[in-house]
């Protein structure tokens, strides 16, 4: 297999679900797949052994975050964010472009790029498409995504367009300067919920032959009902012989209707920030564990969990919660981290034995059902 390249394995029979891999320079990551959010170079409160342990393949990190504290300068003179961290497996940088969107009052974008006020300390910054590269191969991650535009949802379809169109120009200016061949870079998909301009970004942006493709700026204030229908809009004209990757959309029933839609990657804080206000994810549904039905339950989280939180019992998970204890974050956070991974385990499964849609019907039925007493 050559350097960066996506091989499809097998596809289900009843839906456009697909079991593949992508080649990176530190190992094959095993499509679907789900990436936990390690944004500043951790996922909150998890040693990056046990977080190997959750089955974890890859871990996403940040470029604006990182730029801020420590600086990209400081990481690379310490051999680079994997050493920095200590993940020896793949890593993923996004670019930036969201955290921008978050922080639209601190932000006026250009042409140029982005003017912004650091949440930090208050000083102005520059991130163009050229320095978010630049930052990227300085931290050495393994993908990296192109800097791009994103906007709100619902917006006026010139604001859309116009967004789209700059994401296009910035993603040639990134491509332009991305020079580490160690290093995949991956483009993103813009458009907003208008598909024909979803449409013309996929064309334009494959044209220019990408390692990887990403669908981005969706969950970002439009319906699950809308992002679905967009979701299936802009695949189907995305390259089949490039990974696909579904940014920031993350609760498990996202990443099955993203699956069935051909979706390969996912990443999303969901399971970690979730797990540290005290909600577990499990076959039967969420978990809320401050509620006083668990203060005398003897149960783990679920049976056939190997996670260590599921070697307590939800009564003492409860426990550390309700007397503020930082080990019940920590243990819930592997716990989700763990759950979300064994979902992708089955996804990829399902799809190999075709039977995606059994397995997509039979996992919405359990979370209709709830936890069982």
């Amino acid at each position: 297999m050559a350097l960066f390249e996506y091989r499809l394995a097998h596809k289900d029979a009843n839906s456009r679900a697909r079991r593949g891999s992508f080649e990176t320079t530190r190992g094959v990551v095993e499509l679907p797949t789900f990436m936990p959010v390690g944004t500043r170079g951790s996922v909150k409160g998890v040693e990056i052994g046990l977080l190997e342990e959750t089955g974890s393949q890859i871990v996403l990190g940040n470029t604006y975050h990182l730029m801020l504290r420590p600086g990209e300068e400081v990481v690379r003179e310490l051999g680079g964010l994997h050493r920095f961290c200590g993940w020896k497996k793949p890593m993923l940088t996004d670019s930036g472009g969201f955290q921008l969107f978050s922080l639209a009052k601190l932000t006026k974008i250009s042409e140029e790029g982005a003017v912004f006020r650091s949440h930090i300390d208050g000083r102005k910054i520059s991130l163009t498409p050229e320095r978010a590269v630049e930052i990227q191969e300085a931290l050495g991650s393994d993908i990296a995504m192109a800097f791009d535009h994103v906007i709100a949802l619902p917006n006026v379809r010139r604001a859309v367009q116009d967004a789209m169109e700059r994401t296009v120009r910035w993603a040639l200016r990134c491509k332009k300067a991305h020079v580490r061949d160690d290093q995949a870079q991956f483009a993103i998909v813009q458009g907003g919920l208008e598909y024909d301009l979803r449409a013309q970004c996929a064309k334009e942006l494959a044209d220019m032959d990408f390692p990887g493709y990403a669908i981005g700026g969706l969950s970002v204030g439009e319906t699950p009902e809308e992002m679905y229908d967009c979701i299936e809009a802009t695949v189907e004209h995305m390259p089949e012989t490039k990974p696909r990757y579904l940014m920031g959309v993350g609760r498990p029933e996202d990443l099955l209707e993203g699956i069935l839609r051909g979706v390969d990657m996912f990443d999303c804080v969901m399971p970690s920030r979730n797990g540290r206000n005290a909600m577990a994810f499990t076959s039967y549904g969420p978990m809320r564990l401050r509620n006083a039905r668990y203060e005398r339950d003897p149960r783990p989280l679920e049976e056939d969990c190997p996670c260590p939180a599921c070697r307590r019992s939800r009564a003492y998970i409860r426990h550390l919660f309700i007397a503020e204890e930082m080990l019940g974050p920590i243990l819930l956070t592997i716990h989700n981290i763990t759950y979300y991974q064994r979902l992708m385990a089955g996804a990829r499964r399902a799809i190999e034995e075709d039977r995606y849609v059994d397995f997509y019907r039979e996992c919405f039925a359990k979370w209709a059902m709830g936890t069982p007493d």
